[in-house]
């Protein structure tokens, strides 16, 4: 299990200090879309070489031109590129096939996706690397979770691995772990909080303990 700092509301250089604090404690950095929209891939880039121990993911979101925009991230340094599940299987494939030549991986992201269960075994089977269920940032302001949707998912997919992301925090990490997922995503969890690299050490803690 590995866990990935989700950075969005932030830019090149406070995201540069705030990996420097946790860097440890992480394997994956995440440069959100609100990055990627205010910084461009130059984000990735530029946090790709100051850390090029850690793996970089680009949250793309990628709805169309799949096999286009995962070429631009890859030129960019990006390990793992974002497509989103509620787009046809043409814009995953063409992601897929670039995504296998470039070396990188891809991560389908099932945010607003309605059928999760069908959908998740439909993209399992198109070869992507990992299955994420989001709850995202408007939903959460509602109170709702991943957590029921990661354990949809796990009984279905048979390849690909499994991710989990959405207002995930010290005192839920339990009940996530528990699910077993192959990828915890947490943003204010950690860079929202006043010891970032106290809270980001538990968890890797807690998350290796499995």
């Amino acid at each position: 299990m590995e866990l990935q700092l989700a950075l969005d509301l932030v830019d090149i250089p406070q995201a540069k200090e705030l990996v420097k604090e946790v860097a440890e404690y992480i394997d994956i950095v995440e440069i959100g879309t609100p990055v990627v929209i205010n910084e461009g891939l130059r984000a990735v880039k530029e946090l790709k070489e100051a850390f090029p121990s850690l793996k970089v993911l680009a949250d793309l979101k990628i709805m169309d031109a799949g096999g286009y925009e995962i070429m631009k991230a890859s030129e960019a340094g990006a390990d793992i590129i974002t497509v989103l599940g509620a787009t046809d299987d043409m814009t995953i494939k063409g992601a897929v096939e670039e995504a296998r030549k470039q070396n990188k991986k891809i991560m389908v992201d099932m945010i607003n996706v309605k059928n999760i269960e069908q959908r998740a075994q439909e993209i399992d089977a198109l070869g992507v690397d990992y299955i994420c269920v989001h709850t995202g940032y408007d939903l959460q302001a509602v109170g709702k979770n991943s957590f029921d949707e990661l354990l949809t998912i796990k009984q279905v997919v048979k390849n690909a691995k499994t991710a989990i992301a959405g207002g995930i925090k010290l005192g839920t990490l339990p009940e996530v772990i528990k699910a077993q997922p192959d990828l915890v995503i947490v943003g204010g969890g950690i860079t929202g909080q006043q010891d970032k690299r106290a809270v980001a050490a538990e968890m890797q803690k807690m998350i290796k303990a499995g």
